[in-house]
């Protein structure tokens, strides 16, 4: 079994990583988070033109029909960039519709989402609560919804949302348009203001649901979850990459007591366990790369073991990155705290790191009793 990516994914690596650097420097990042615009306008038309955002939508519906390895290679990049940009939670809704999505909702949004003329966000979580299927309050009744979502990811500038909700037979899925004029947002203040999270509140609006079968969206997003864990947990090695990367050089170059501060036992220490962190994150990564394009039986726990891996990478990397640091690393004209943001962001982002190590012992409790 080859787990590695192939000439051509990696020429793929290249090609963004350079897009990455002219398109979205660290200053476009700043530009983001300090509101000055909603999120790299450039960069994402640059990644549609490209051919990225739909790289897995088959050509059949107008995307690149390249599989799933390319997109986890894009959002490794994204990661190392810190590119504010909804790639994941567009990649979810269009994943979505291509899972479930009868066949009039893959003919009409997959082109549209394949090229970047629409944003998708994905609106799960009610309260800060544990999400179960019984705790969902937002509705779906015939073609109308209902209720709030707390925290959105990209909500603030997303076209359109893909809502968890309820129906009389159970959870459903349901596709809403944001713009309809009774669907309100919120901007929501949040450790990492780049992500563009918003509140989304449903007044009766117009809601069509994924698919034609009612009940089944609890499943649905479980299995939706496992994908974009994979596509995030790119994303957070990527983000552990540059921020060991920034460690690294920091060490070399500042000097102390005559010496590099890297040269001294405590930080070479650091940086070993931030080292091995990362590469324990890639292989795992790897690993749910390869279930994910070839839909392997043990994707889900492949999809688990890579998320709570690279989420805890990310942490170690990104907080270790200040340290090593010292004191300028808390400051703002440092980049140090970009990391951090981001790392801590995504740790929550589909479900805290404790959801995710809890579904990984019930996939090895499966595995095992099989």
């Amino acid at each position: 079994m080859n787990l590695d990516f192939s000439e051509d994914d990696r020429m793929v690596r290249e090609q963004t990583s350079r897009f990455f650097s002219d398109k979205c420097p660290i200053s476009t990042v700043r530009s983001v988070m300090e509101g000055q615009e909603p999120y790299a306008v450039e960069a994402w038309r640059g990644l549609a033109e490209m051919g990225l955002i739909g790289a897995h939508v088959p050509e059949t519906y107008q995307g690149a029909g390249a599989g799933y390895l390319v997109p986890c290679v894009v959002a490794e990049e994204i990661g190392a960039a810190l590119a504010p940009i909804p790639f994941a939670s567009t990649f979810l809704v269009s994943e979505a519709v291509l899972q479930f999505g009868n066949e009039r909702q893959k003919a009409e949004l997959l082109p549209k989402l394949s090229s970047g003329e629409l944003i998708g966000c994905f609106a799960a979580v009610e309260s800060a609560n544990e999400m179960t299927a019984e705790s969902i309050e937002a509705t779906l009744s015939g073609s109308r919804v209902n209720g709030s979502k707390l925290v959105v990811p990209f909500g603030a500038i997303a076209d359109i949302a893909l809502v968890l909700l309820k129906e009389a037979e159970g959870c459903s899925l349901a596709l809403v348009n944001l713009s309809d004029e009774s669907v309100s947002r919120l901007a929501r203040d949040t450790v990492d203001p780049t992500r563009a999270s918003a509140a989304l509140n449903f007044a009766n609006a117009a809601g069509e649901r994924l698919g034609d079968q009612p009940g089944e969206g609890w499943h649905q997003m479980e299995a939706l979850y496992n994908c974009a864990a994979v596509l995030l947990a790119f994303e957070q090695v990527g983000g552990a990459r540059t921020a060991l990367e920034m460690a690294v050089v920091y060490a070399k170059e500042r000097y102390a007591f005559g010496r590099p501060v890297g040269s001294f036992q405590a930080l070479k220490h650091m940086m070993a366990d931030m080292y091995a962190a990362l590469k324990l994150a890639e292989s795992n990564g790897y690993y749910a790369a390869w279930a994910l394009n070839s839909r392997s039986e043990d994707f889900a726990l492949a999809a688990a073991t890579a998320r709570v891996s690279a989420t805890q990478a990310y942490q170690l990397c990104s907080r270790d990155n200040i340290q090593i640091h010292g004191g300028m690393g808390f400051t703002w004209e440092f980049d140090c705290h970009l990391h951090y943001r981001r790392s801590n962001y995504l740790a929550l982002e589909l479900g805290g790191l404790s959801s995710w190590e809890e579904r990984l012992v019930q996939c090895l409790t499966r595995n095992t009793t099989a």
